[in-house]
């Protein structure tokens, strides 16, 4: 098949790469000239992909890939079109920004041909691909869907840094506008994936499954995400409440959960990345009346100030005091700052007057300072410390690490408290 992937990011980029893998020929179209350029290269332009660039390689020599930033060069006399455009929200009303997927969709329905198959893998709210992208292909290609081309939504379930091991693992779900688009798709994905074929798996668990509707395959990715910031939320106020009770949290999160109906998560300074904090409000956009939804949200967004409150109640005022902040990245060995908690956690000790620097392991210094983060390193003289991300090599660190330091915050509940003598040390639900 000849295939267009539409946004070559981290999550296009590696897709478009397995389809080739499969020896079909794919085409990535991205806005970004510089992102062409690399894959034409041969160089992945954003390392930290696990087997992106040895995949990406060997398509290379294969010939079985290449970029542009052309529509007109990318999209006319494709098989299937797939789509991995960002779709943003605007932080103040919680309204999905359609922009840039609403250029990407203009821009494929000007040199659509017929016959084509066009699958959404960009997270949407629900009914997003029914009344928004048809009728503006409709209207733009001059094509009737279900007879001269067919569109279905086959949402993304993969997490940066092991896009092809989760595509392996995790059943396709997919959902069509009619019965022939829904088939369509389904074989399209068996043909440029690979699944498990383990004994000790079921094969209901893996593969592609047929959702009926793409308004069922865009519910399910926002349920399956929205579950996790509403597990988290209550897991965090479970956490505020034993902080005020002397309760380890922790504890009673692994009693409530060695019984199998139960599956708390673990609270923290902050839910991060492109996903968990977003897809709940593109769900609320649908569903304005989810009270539930609205209310994690809202306490997980205030996580961060809590972190701050609790290193307040023991430095005192922050006013002058050197403060460390422990991680940039969303998550544990991931470079990503994508709705990172380092942020909210940054600006909040900066209005009450404290010396902020951020330490990463991950980032170098001009990256840090391209973020307007004061740079800090092991070593530095600090008041006080803000554990934001899970790093491993965090674990190593010790009350000799920053020497002054009085408190640390723990806010992944992820330092050895035997490291720490002397210093005052708070875990979010550890109820210390």
């Amino acid at each position: 098949m000849r295939i267009s992937v539409i946004g070559l990011g981290k999550i296009g980029l590696p897709l478009a790469v397995q389809f080739a893998s499969k020896g079909h020929d794919v085409v990535g179209v991205d806005v970004q000239q510089g992102v062409v350029d690399s894959v034409n290269a041969g160089v992945e332009p954003f390392p930290g992909e696990f087997d992106l660039q040895r995949k990406l390689s060997e398509s290379r020599e294969a010939g079985t890939i290449r970029a542009t930033t052309e529509y007109s060069d990318g999209i006319p006399g494709s098989d299937a079109i797939v789509i991995v455009v960002p779709l943003f929200v605007n932080d103040e009303t919680w309204q999905p920004d359609f922009k840039w997927m609403e250029n990407a969709t203009r821009s494929l329905a000007e040199h659509l041909s017929p016959g084509t198959l066009i699958s959404y893998e960009t997270t949407l709210p629900v009914g997003t691909t029914r009344k928004r992208w048809k009728p503006m292909i409709e209207e733009i290609s001059g094509l009737i869907e279900g007879e001269d081309f067919f569109l279905a939504f086959s949402p993304e379930r993969v997490l940066t840094g092991r896009v092809f091991e989760d595509l392996r693992k995790y059943p396709k779900l997919v959902g069509g506008l009619g019965s022939e688009g829904t088939q369509r798709a389904m074989d399209f994905y068996r043909s440029v994936l690979d699944f498990d074929e383990r004994p000790d798996l079921a094969p209901e668990v893996n593969g592609v499954w047929n959702l009926g509707t793409a308004e069922a395959a865009e519910m399910a990715k926002l349920a399956e995400t929205t579950y996790r910031d509403v597990n988290i939320g209550l897991a965090n106020q479970f956490a505020q409440f034993a902080e005020q009770n002397s309760i380890d949290i922790y504890k009673v999160i692994a009693a409530s959960n060695s019984q199998p109906f139960s599956h708390i998560h673990l609270p923290g300074i902050a839910v991060g990345g492109h996903c968990i904090p977003v897809y709940p409000r593109l769900y609320l956009y649908n569903d304005p009346q989810a009270t539930i939804v609205r209310t994690a949200r809202e306490a997980n967004m205030n996580m961060p100030a809590h972190a701050v409150q609790l290193l307040e109640g023991e430095l005192g005022d922050l006013q002058g005091k050197r403060i460390v902040v422990l991680g940039a990245s969303y998550r544990g060995s991931v470079k990503e700052t994508a709705f990172s908690g380092v942020f909210p956690t940054v600006s909040l000790l900066k209005e009450r007057g404290a010396i902020v620097s951020v330490h990463d392991p991950m980032y170098g210094d001009d990256e840090l300072r391209a973020f307007n983060f004061e740079p800090a390193q092991v070593g530095d003289v600090a008041d006080g410390l803000v554990l934001q991300a899970d790093h491993p090599e965090y674990r190593d660190l010790n009350d000799d690490s920053f020497p002054g330091v009085r408190v640390l915050v723990d806010g992944r509940n992820l330092t050895d408290a035997a490291k720490w003598r002397g210093v005052r040390r708070l875990v979010i639900g550890g109820g210390e």
